[in-house]
């Protein structure tokens, strides 16, 4: 699974907009930050970064933290969160979704490096 079509899958599967997709993949990526780094990563403004990265604490994806520095749980069980958080908002029934397992996998091995000092 690719990183575009992890994208795809987290905006139909979770519901994500596009730039929370990408705010998502980046802090799981590259490890916990703030803001400003992120909007400067992502080329997005300042207000973008900021209020996509509070709804993905409210969808279950990032950890709140002082300072406006954002975190990701594990990325197998962030995934499944999020799915779980969006059954619930939607009414439908939550099950095992292979598509959004496939995300925590696909992305443990970037996730762990990131946070690893052996890997830095």
């Amino acid at each position: 699974m690719n990183l575009s079509q992890i994208i795809k899958t987290l905006v139909s599967e979770i519901k994500l907009t596009e730039i929370q997709a990408k705010i998502f993949l980046h802090i799981v990526i590259h490890g916990k930050m703030n803001t400003s780094k992120l909007s400067s990563d992502l080329n997005i403004s300042l207000d973008d970064a900021t209020q996509n990265s509070k709804k993905l604490v409210e969808l279950g994806g990032f950890i709140d933290m002082p300072n406006d520095e954002f975190e990701a749980m594990h990325p197998r069980f962030t995934a499944v969160n999020m799915y779980r958080k969006m059954c619930e908002r939607e009414q439908k029934e939550f099950k095992k979704n292979l598509n959004i397992d496939n995300i925590g996998v696909a992305l443990e091995v970037s996730y762990d490096d990131a946070r690893t000092k052996y890997n830095k």
